[in-house]
């Protein structure tokens, strides 16, 4: 599992790896090796996946990152054609179909590429109890703005992408000190992954593929 950042990284230790092993499946979590935690360009992700299909013949690779901070100038394969699919959910898939196209025909049923949308932290906004548990009371500073976004998204994955309202610009201002590392693991861990999946349905499909492998 290429991980986008330390985040990623730290929820699929926390969260995703028991799930895995109870299916004999051992999980790797690397960062994106060319800039250590990060988007990069095409080229350099799809070099690093090919590298990973090439190493163990028997290996699923699959990626944990987000749609929010890819742009253009990452030259993802399908970009212009997926950025006219209005519906975000469609534009994903279309996204991830030709990130699998460009995998060599022989090993492509061994790549599961995903992309988050639009960010890992929309899956801590789950249970706004968790926040009243986690966050200590004077830390909480934000807690008309959390409510209000509880109200507004009853899909957490919808919670939108530009730098205002991104779930972790929002969660800057809801929490005072906010470290994403950090609050990400401890909100994520107080949730449980069965929440998470409950109301994440374009997350629970890509966890239920990892899983049926």
């Amino acid at each position: 599992m290429i991980c986008e950042g330390q985040t990623e990284q730290t929820f699929a230790k926390t969260n995703l790896q028991g799930l895995f092993l109870d299916r004999n499946i051992i999980l790797h979590t690397p960062l994106i090796k060319a800039s250590r935690g990060g988007i990069v360009k095409w080229q350099r992700l799809e070099e690093q996946i090919k590298t990973h299909l090439k190493a163990e013949k028997d290996a699923f690779v699959t990626t944990f990152i987000d749609y929010y901070g890819v742009y253009e100038k990452h030259l993802f394969p399908g970009w212009n054609e997926a950025h006219t699919i209005i519906d975000k959910n469609s534009r994903m898939d279309r996204l991830e179909h030709f990130m699998l196209q460009c995998i060599d025909p022989e090993s492509r049923h061994r790549f599961i590429p995903y992309l988050q949308l639009h960010e890992f932290e929309g899956l801590l906004f789950i249970d706004i109890d968790v926040f009243k548990s986690q966050i200590p009371p004077e830390d909480l500073v934000g807690i008309e703005e959390l409510e209000k976004t509880f109200n507004d998204f009853e899909n957490p994955e919808l919670i939108n992408n530009n730098r205002e309202t991104s779930p972790s610009h929002r969660l800057q201002r809801i929490i005072n000190g906010y470290n994403k590392v950090v609050y990400g693991d401890i909100i994520s861990e107080a949730i449980g992954l069965e929440r998470i999946r409950a109301k994440s349905p374009r997350f629970n499909n890509w966890i239920t593929k990892l899983e049926n492998i």
